[in-house]
């Protein structure tokens, strides 16, 4: 797209964002959808072809199939024109498509007689239901999975990189138990992987059964032919799973499982950019500035946390229309509406906003430092948080209202020192071990098994 089709572009993801979305245009554009309809009618042609009970259709012969791989292979903008140009006179955008096939196939002396077995039995949506999910099969397995991958494999080295790092933890906003900003990080690629995993699995579904679902125009012109056997094979042939029960429309329950999962994952890294920009705003990370940027137009000193903001919003916008894709395109009245036509043509959107919000968090991630000092400081302003382990060798040892005097001591009080801890200790009847022990905590070895944690992830 150029930079002036970009200055007029009414959506952001052909605008401002274009070039950060183009790989998903092969899917969910127009020119994609028309795409994946040629391929799907032609797989129903092949296929008829195949079925010995359809004597009016003979196997393809090696000029014929050359011409049919050539059709889909060769397909280009300008054919997809052409379709649209077909389109404004018949008003229907797949009897467009069959329409441009015949066009097509007609000069093929081995196709021109079975033309009129292009779509075949068909209704419009047992093309549309096929096309939509190979569009979302696809751009989940060669953009979306890489992107996640991706995103998991910067913050597992950022785990691993951080896993000894000691880090106050914030619950409720105040100083807690420590951790490490490793562990941190790594309780996130967890989730984050598995989220990716639910999401490969959700199985994608197509059926090719006819007005209503029930092969009524297939069997009344071939009654003897295995309808439902052959349009399992072509279901599979595209790499999708057969539904044998269906309206017109395959019901979308499958796609609604795949935006419900998408919008999952994209729960987590809002999550994650939220905590993020908290601990920037906290000064434990440092954001690298980059030559010739501005921060703000009139505080020359700021390094806004951009990346996760723009990460949260596309996010979010993603969420929602995902969201809107997954509780509706479910609800159909009776045999079929065509409210869900529509909203399909949204699927690109969402996917595309998810897609900027997963590059951008990992642009963000890419311009973290660590400060150092700014966690030391903190973790050395809080030995208050170490309440929770003297009340814990407490209760071990039997000491009577462990919690109760661990609270009267600390509870509310910031500034509590090195030195009133150990006094506390040393009135304690512990063994001499376990006195030791306390004692030679501090904020920054209180982290259990945090780096381990971090390490195995």
């Amino acid at each position: 797209m150029s930079e002036a089709d970009a200055l007029v572009a009414l959506s952001p993801l052909d605008g401002r964002y274009s070039a950060q979305v183009e790989t998903l245009r092969a899917h969910f554009s127009e020119f994609g959808l028309i795409r994946n309809r040629i391929r799907v009618e032609l797989a129903w042609l092949e296929a008829l072809a195949t079925e010995p009970g359809i004597a009016e259709v003979a196997p393809l012969d090696d000029a014929s199939r050359r011409e049919v791989e050539a059709t889909l292979a060769a397909f280009s903008v300008a054919d997809a024109a052409r379709v649209k140009e077909i389109e404004r006179t018949t008003n229907h955008d797949v009897k467009a498509v069959e329409y441009w096939l015949k066009e097509r196939l007609g000069a093929v002396r081995g196709l021109a007689p079975v033309l009129e077995f292009v779509h075949f039995a068909c209704t419009s949506e047992d093309i549309n239901n096929l096309s939509h999910a190979l569009a979302l099969a696809e751009a989940r397995r060669d953009i979306l999975l890489p992107a996640l991958a991706a995103l998991a494999a910067d913050l597992r080295a950022m785990a691993h990189a951080h896993a000894g790092r000691a880090m106050l933890a914030r619950t409720h906003g105040q100083p807690a138990t420590p951790t490490t900003l490793g562990k941190e990080i790594a309780n996130v690629v967890a989730r984050l992987e598995r989220a990716s995993a639910g999401f490969e699995r959700v199985e994608l579904l197509g059926k090719m059964n006819g007005a209503t679902g029930s092969y009524n125009a297939h069997v009344a012109a071939y009654p003897e032919v295995d309808w439902e056997s052959l349009a399992a094979r072509v279901v599979a042939s595209l790499g999708l799973a057969f539904n044998p029960y269906t309206t017109q429309i395959e019901p979308h329950d499958c796609v609604a499982e795949y935006f419900d999962a998408l919008a999952r994952i994209g729960t987590i890294a809002i999550d994650l950019d939220r905590d993020l920009w908290g601990y920037v705003s906290l000064g434990y990370f440092r954001q690298r500035a980059r030559d010739g940027e501005v921060g703000s137009s009139t505080m020359p000193h700021k390094v806004n946390p951009i990346d996760f903001e723009n990460s949260e919003g596309n996010l979010g916008v993603a969420n929602a229309l995902s969201r809107h894709l997954a509780d509706k395109l479910p609800v159909s009245r009776w045999q079929r509406d065509l409210t869900d036509s529509t909203v399909l043509r949204n699927m690109g959107v969402a996917a595309g906003h998810a897609l900027i919000g997963f590059r951008s968090l990992r642009r963000g991630l890419s311009k973290l430092e660590v400060d150092d000092a700014r966690l030391d400081a903190d973790l050395d302003a809080n030995w208050e948080v170490l309440a929770e382990p003297i009340q814990t060798v407490m209760r071990r040892h039997g000491l009577p209202e462990p919690y109760e005097r661990l609270k009267e001591l600390t509870r509310g009080r910031r500034g509590m020192t090195r030195e009133a801890l150990h006094a506390f200790i040393d009135r304690l009847e512990l063994p001499s071990e376990a006195k030791a022990r306390l004692k030679a905590l501090t904020p920054a070895t209180y982290v259990g098994l945090a780096e381990k944690l971090a390490r195995s992830v």
